[in-house]
């Protein structure tokens, strides 16, 4: 395959290096820039975000510096990744900003919102994606699904067209979707206070999905040496980051009184009743219960949050269920997190099967900053399609359709057809 040259930048120094002209040798000379500009400042939970005058608020100016970066390298293809708020929040200011900028460079350029669920993982996470090229280049199609997938969120009218996805039309068999057993059922059992950071497997894979997600080692570290591969062959393999972030007390006795059932959360919690309007609230007629500590058993934050109707605060997931976004701070107060039949939160490595990360990857720092990483990330079977389309289109073998399937078996395959 052609050598690609790749360039590492922070966005924080790129305005820095460009005024030293460090990077002068780069301008015209990179074949792919990718990134994805913060979102904390569109985000749909920031609660102070700047709806009249986005670009007001300093953390949604990355993007300008991206698009910035982009000018001034002028590589052959761009791909910049976001959260699906980038077209709910202003009129999608941001990204239609994303959009005439690249036009104005005379890229080619179009959009599209794919679902991670759509490539083989039980998690409906919907992202953005700005793709554009060099007019003298191919504009890489976007991937297809291989998954049918459990929907949980949906995009916004106006953008619906932009949803890759296959038409009603087209008579096509994709791949049974993945659910919650499917990732999650070989991985040893652990507690609350789990801090050890390897441990042995336990159980042998039972699905597609933990044979491939064991064995995707090798894509993503590269070749290894003879010795290295003698090595791997006589140790057993260990299993990385399956630790939970620890519960304090309360909160860890509080999950011990969610049922392991389908749907249980806090309103699952004694003395709690909900009303004809689906509003949860505490029972009058009963004294409120109380924890040992004092505090009550159930928080008052979790009965105002999204005006009593939500039901995701101490949810416990289902093995036949998907979750709706990974995100980048586990909060029980907040999201459904509890394991289906352990009492305590997804571990750091269910985190990152869920993103679709091979165990053999490896997180640092403390387990904030790695459940950080995993929830910063594009789910990994998402990132893989779009660059395999754009390969395709590098080495010239796609069409003119803005749309292309993926080989057979492509979510779990450590061959791809079509590449040298």
């Amino acid at each position: 395959m052609t050598q690609l040259r790749i360039l590492l930048l922070k966005i924080r120094s790129f305005p820095r290096k460009r005024k030293l002209n460090i990077d002068k040798k780069t301008q015209g000379a990179v074949d792919v820039v990718c990134g994805g500009p913060p979102c904390q400042g569109i985000s749909g939970y920031n609660r102070n975000r700047e709806f009249d005058e986005p670009f007001k608020c300093e953390k949604n100016k990355q993007i300008i510096v991206f698009m910035d970066i982009i000018q001034f390298l002028r590589p052959k293809y761009v791909c910049m990744e976001n959260v699906l708020d980038i077209l709910k929040f202003a009129d999608a200011t941001l990204a239609r900003y994303a959009i005439s900028r690249l036009i104005g460079m005379h890229y080619q350029s179009k959009l599209g919102i794919m679902a991670a669920g759509c490539y083989g993982l039980p998690q409906f996470r919907m992202r953005v994606f700005l793709l554009g090229c060099h007019p003298e280049e191919k504009l890489p199609p976007f991937p297809l699904p291989t998954h049918g997938a459990i929907v949980k969120n949906s995009c916004p009218l106006a953008f619906e067209l932009n949803l890759v996805g296959w038409s009603d039309s087209t008579a096509v068999q994709l791949e049974t979707p993945i659910v919650l057993e499917d990732i999650l059922s070989d991985l040893p059992k652990v507690g609350n206070t789990e801090d050890r950071d390897e441990m042995p497997y336990v159980k042998a894979p039972q699905t597609e999905f933990q044979r491939y997600i064991r064995t995707f080692s090798s894509e993503v570290q590269g070749p290894k040496s003879h010795a290295a591969k003698s090595k791997s062959k006589k140790s057993k393999p260990k299993l990385y980051d399956h630790r939970p972030l620890a519960l304090g007390n309360d909160n860890y006795l509080r999950v011990l009184q969610i049922p392991k059932k389908k749907g249980a959360n806090f309103r699952d919690l004694p003395g709690v009743i909900v009303g004809s309007d689906n509003v949860a609230k505490l029972d009058p007629t009963k004294e409120r219960v109380l924890l040992p500590s004092g505090r009550p058993l159930v928080l008052d934050c979790v009965l105002t949050y999204e005006d009593g109707r939500c039901l995701r605060p101490f949810g416990r997931l289902w093995w036949d269920e998907v979750v709706g976004t990974v995100l980048t701070c586990p909060n029980i107060r907040m999201q459904a997190l509890i394991h289906p039949a352990q009492d305590r939160l997804l571990t750091v490595r269910e985190s990152a099967r869920l993103q679709g990360f091979p165990d053999s990857y490896r997180f640092r720092g403390t387990v904030k900053d790695r459940y950080r990483q995993i929830g910063n990330a594009v789910a990994v079977p998402v990132g893989r399609a779009l660059g395999y389309a754009l390969a395709m289109a590098n080495l010239n073998k796609t069409g003119n359709d803005p749309l292309m399937a993926l080989p057979p078996k492509f979510a779990f395959s450590h061959n791809i057809e079509g590449t040298p």
